[in-house]
Formats: C-alpha cells, structure tokens, sequence
C-alpha cells in the first residue's frame, strides 16, 4: 500500500515537472508572439531581401489645449544593404531641410548649407535611428541585440481591442515599450511607451498593404496617465506613397 502510493505520487511529481517544462518562458512567449507578427507583416524573409524603402511621413504635434504645435511632411529613405543609410527631407517655412546619414557619418543641410555642430548632429542621429526604428516593426524587435522581451500575458486595450502584450526592455536608463499585437492576426494594435518625464499610447488607426508587407497607415498618439488614461492627443501621423525595391530586382 505503501510503495502503491509513493509509485503514484512519483508519477503526479513527474507530471507536473513535464508540464512545467513544457510552459514556455515568458521571453520564449515573446519571441513566438513576434515571429507570428513578422510572418502576419510580410514575413522574415522578405524583410532581410529587402533593400531600399521609401516613404512619405506627415506628422502634426498639438498642445494639450488642442491647438496645433507644428507640422511636418517628411520624404524618408532607407537604404538596408549592404548597410543602413539614409536620407530625410522636408521643407519648413520655405526651409528646405535634408538629414542624410551614409553608414558612417551624419550631415544636415538647411537651403543647402551644411551645419557641423556636432551635438546637433548627434540630436540628427537620433531622430534618423528613431525614424528607421518606427517604420521597422515588428521586425526589428527580434534584431536589437541586449532587448529583453516579455510576455505579459491578453490586455484589453481602450479601444476595446483584445491585445497580446509584449514588453520590450532596453536597459537601464531607456524608454521602456509594450507591443499591441491581435491575438488572431498577429497584426501590431499599437504601442505603449514610458519615457523620462512622460508616458504615450500609440493606436494604429489604419494599415497600409505594400505587397509582401503591411505597415503603418494613420496612427495617433495619446499622453496618458500612470493609470493608462488618455490625457490628449499629443500628435497624429500619416505615411503613405511607399516604394520598396528588393535585392537584385528592379
């Protein structure tokens, strides 16, 4: 009788040690999670053939009161092979601006005069690596070396959506960013970031299909509370007119 009950609770131990090991990790979660959406957004495959990506970005700050900040319609180009480059246009108050960055070194030009100061040039370097960082999800995410993924488990969002949540860590002292994805689709649903001085939600309103992939269409951002709670729409994006060629095609 004895021997009957500790054979029985060896196997109920063994069991549960099985199914343990079978759980994945809350960072093995999160990485399933994101190659469900980079396959959902034109796959892997087509991401690393993919060499040149043009688009047009129109963005519009606004104050708290709702009352427009500024506005800016910006031409962006990358160039992913042989390595990262590329090229930021716009035009400001009859200003023509271009932020370019070669793979090695950044350069600004305002109406054709090229700016040196090298803290501005760093800021410039900056908003390009941000710029290419938006425009590169949900790829990009399993790319970044030293990021800790975590899966947080479903969220229901404000908009009422039901969201798989991956928290995207990038060490001390950085923003710190949760991915919205579809628990069905896999699509990206929007983003949470908690920066220094203040916390934004970003909702994707609408995608834009540019076969193989899909990216962002129109987007909004929120500054929220600490509870989550929308305060205001702090800006709202557009990007559109998009061109991408693949290696060794035309």
């Amino acid at each position: 009788m004895i021997m009957r009950k500790f054979v029985s609770s060896f196997f109920l131990f063994t069991l549960v040690i099985q199914l343990i090991g079978c759980k994945p990790s809350p960072e093995q979660k999160a990485k399933e999670i994101l190659k469900k959406a980079i396959e959902a957004h034109g796959g892997e495959e087509a991401w690393d053939q993919l060499e040149l990506l043009k688009f047009r970005k129109w963005t519009r700050l606004l104050k708290e009161d709702g009352t427009i900040e500024s506005e800016t319609d910006q031409f962006m180009e990358f160039r992913l092979k042989p390595y990262l480059e590329g090229t930021i246009s716009w035009k400001s108050d009859s200003v023509s601006h271009i932020s370019s960055f070669n793979g090695s070194r950044m350069q600004y030009t305002m109406n054709g005069n090229s700016i040196q100061n090298p803290d501005f040039l760093k800021s410039k370097k900056s908003d390009f690596d941000a710029a290419f960082y938006v425009i590169a999800q949900p790829w990009k995410l399993l790319d970044d070396e030293g990021v800790s993924l975590t899966y947080e488990g479903q969220k229901t969002l404000l908009s009422g959506e039901l969201a798989e949540v991956v928290r995207v860590n990038y060490g001390p002292d950085q923003d710190e960013w949760w991915y919205y994805f579809d628990p069905v689709t896999f699509k990206m649903l929007g983003n949470e970031v908690q920066l220094k001085d203040h916390r934004s939600l970003l909702e994707n309103d609408s995608m834009e299909e540019v076969d193989p992939f899909i990216f962002y269409g129109e987007r909004t951002s929120y500054r929220i509370d600490s509870t989550g709670k929308k305060q205001f729409v702090r800006a709202e994006y557009r990007y559109s007119d998009f061109e991408i060629k693949f290696e060794n095609k035309q």
